[in-house]
């Protein structure tokens, strides 16, 4: 197991006890810190980023690797202290410009939109990322590269960039004094996934707010204009693959209606919101209003719980997924990988309160209870004990059960993406 794969197996459950810290807090200062839909979505798309990440990582890190190897500078050694910490400074200098671009860029933005898309800011939301990012975003750190940084040093300090920035996505801890001053801290980065007019498009750094400083973006948060988060085009769904896709999808229904071929790809590398004049005519769009009523469909005590506890199931499996991510042959991680990435849609879709949600999600309790019994086994993990699949069958077999006496026990409601109510 390599330091990076350490540090995160260390780094997981920690993530999990702070949430659970969090929302022990905000129960005694009798504050809502967490709505179950939003987190189960939140950490949902961190699920498929860690996934894809499985895959991607072949891509990102082969670049990096060979450019080490072949277009360096410099030869520097892993066992410097100052290459170390030098790196950490030159990692987080190219976050901050590639943090810049993903809300500068359209086309950074299609992938960076995804950790901005909840209207709730705590530490689910840190998890909350991309599945896409890994298209573009490596190109920002190939200047690390081509200076001679090593892998194994560049990985760690990526890392430890990352890590550092889940503590900031609190409303819990308030200002810090001299540490805001230097370092992005939780009030700084309150003030980054605000949507409010002060507050837009500032505070880019992930681990020193310095950068933001030296070059005129930063905003100091205001008491008087407390931030409001989400994005200007709110997403108001749970389905994971339709937040990934949603820019996407929007920048190429834009770029094909547009006339002039110059606007075909202004869509895609002007800022988040232009659109070319003849298509915002065609196909204008409603002004952002600031005091929308948050995405919140009501689900009934029964589907919130029911929800929690099979969001909690596909965690475990993603887990092993990761552990079965060393050893498993490809066709069989790829299969476990669509697996959970269409599991967690069908969930997402069923907390939209959607009747299509409850027929997905049977859908995939079936496939789930089908494959230990048609195989004796699970993904790549060939024959288990007889109780064992018994029990993997079971569960699923009983879950359905479940949910379908739930979605009698509703009182029926036409499939407008509008809440089934409790």
């Amino acid at each position: 197991m390599n330091v990076q794969a350490i540090i995160m197996t260390w780094a997981t459950p920690v993530f999990f006890v702070l949430i659970g810290l969090e929302l022990l807090v905000g129960k005694l200062r009798k504050r809502r810190v967490y709505h179950s839909s939003d987190a189960i979505n939140s950490l949902g798309l961190g699920v498929i980023s860690q996934v894809v990440g499985v895959f991607s990582k072949v891509l990102t890190l082969g670049i990096y690797a060979w450019c080490v190897e072949h277009v360096a500078i410099f030869s520097l050694s892993p066992t410097s202290l100052w290459v170390w910490v030098s790196a950490l400074l030159f990692y987080d200098f190219c976050y901050y410009w590639l943090h810049r671009a993903g809300h500068k860029v359209n086309i950074f933005w299609a992938a960076h939109v995804v950790h901005h898309q909840s209207e709730d800011y705590n530490l689910s939301t840190a998890l909350r990322q991309t599945g896409s990012g890994v298209l573009l975003g490596w190109l920002f750190y190939l200047p690390m590269a081509i200076a001679g940084y090593p892998l194994e040093v560049f990985a760690v300090v990526a890392l430890i960039d990352l890590l550092y920035q889940f503590w900031v996505h609190t409303e819990l801890v308030g200002k810090l004094g001299w540490f805001d001053r230097v370092f992005c801290s939780p009030s700084n980065h309150r003030a980054h996934h605000a949507v409010n007019d002060r507050y837009l498009d500032r505070n880019y750094g992930g681990v020193l707010i310095l950068w933001d400083r030296l070059f005129g973006t930063f905003v100091e948060e205001d008491d008087k204009d407390p931030p409001i988060y989400g994005t200007r085009s709110p997403l108001r769904s749970w389905n994971p693959l339709w937040a990934n896709a949603e820019v996407y999808w929007a920048a190429l229904k834009d770029a094909w209606h547009a006339r002039r071929w110059r606007d075909k790809l202004l869509v895609w590398i002007k800022p988040p919101g232009w659109r070319p004049g003849d298509v915002a005519e065609r196909f204008p769009k409603s002004d952002f209003d600031i005091q929308r009523p948050r995405y919140q469909p009501v689900l009934s005590r029964g589907l919130v719980i029911y929800s929690l506890v099979q969001f909690t199931l596909l965690l475990v499996m993603a887990v092993q997924f990761l552990d079965l991510a060393k050893h498993l042959p490809a066709a069989a991680l790829a299969a476990y990988a669509v697996f959970l990435v269409l599991s967690l849609t069908a969930l997402g879709v069923l907390t939209e309160g959607r009747r299509s949600g409850v027929v997905m999600e049977l859908a995939r309790l079936l496939i789930t209870a089908g494959i230990p019994l048609v195989t004796g086994g699970w993904f790549g993990v060939a024959g288990l004990d007889t109780g064992i699949v018994a029990a993997l069958v079971a569960v699923p077999a009983a879950s359905a059960l479940v949910l379908g006496w739930l979605a009698i026990h509703t009182p029926a409601q036409a499939d407008s993406g509008r809440a089934i109510p409790g």
